[in-house]
């Protein structure tokens, strides 16, 4: 028998695990909880879920913080939960790595069906065999999220290797920013375009200010391509 996916549900509220906790076991998946941020960052070193609940205010430490500092280190699928229902709160999950965004009150079938997809789509990148793009000195590694420049490794969040990756594996084409949220992060996020600019401006950033034979290029009004100025030494590599 295959073992149970585990999900670590994160919130101050007894009612939510109680529920959630619930909802999810009885569709086969294990559970455990934490109560504030300090307890989901220690929870998550000492048993490696699959994927976490993260609610953005909790004691100790808040759940933008415990997002932060897991991408530094994992790209596990998390889904964030508010009571709040205000845009900045959605854009900034999205820009910290959130792979989706709840807001309170909610359902909890809605929640274990958000969670099926959101372990789907993870599963699915995990499986597909590794793709590596080479642009000159670029070399683009989706399948251990690794991104070099000339031998340099770029510290590049989970989402923005994402984002990188679907603009340089496509190079001319255009990518409006609601494509690449409903792309990168598999829904539609109407309104919160703007943290794929964020996005956009972070890998700028932690890029060499150096001239190369590629850019990111800004289609104003529209959204982001990549555009290669030489391809000679581009290849793309399957398996």
């Amino acid at each position: 028998m295959a073992a149970k996916q585990l999900i670590l549900i994160c919130d101050d509220q007894h009612i939510i695990h109680e529920t959630l906790g619930a909802y999810l076991e009885n569709e086969g998946f294990e559970c455990i909880s934490a109560y504030d941020g300090e307890q989901a960052i220690s929870l998550f070193n000492s048993r490696n879920p699959d994927l976490l609940i993260l609610d953005i205010m909790m004691p100790k430490k808040n759940g933008m913080n415990v997002c932060r500092e897991i991408r530094q280190v994992a790209s596990t699928p998390i889904i964030m939960l508010t009571a709040k229902s205000e845009e900045i709160d959605r854009v900034l999950g999205l820009e910290l790595g959130a792979d989706d965004y709840i807001v309170k009150p909610f359902s909890s079938r809605e929640v274990v069906a958000r969670v099926k997809a959101v372990l789907r789509r993870f599963n699915q990148q995990e499986e597909e065999p590794a793709q590596l793009i080479r642009y000159g000195g670029l070399e683009i590694n989706i399948n251990n999220y690794d991104v070099r420049l000339n031998g340099e490794r770029l510290p590049l969040t989970p989402k923005e290797v994402e984002i990188f990756q679907l603009l340089a594996s496509h190079p001319g084409k255009v990518f409006s920013r609601e494509k690449i949220l409903s792309l990168v992060w598999g829904y539609d996020y109407f309104g919160d375009t703007r943290a794929v600019d964020t996005q956009i401006k972070r890998i700028r950033q932690k890029l060499p200010q150096e001239e190369m034979n590629w850019a990111i290029k800004t289609v104003y009004g529209v959204g982001y391509r990549f555009e290669v100025y030489n391809d000679d030494e581009a290849s793309h590599t399957n398996g």
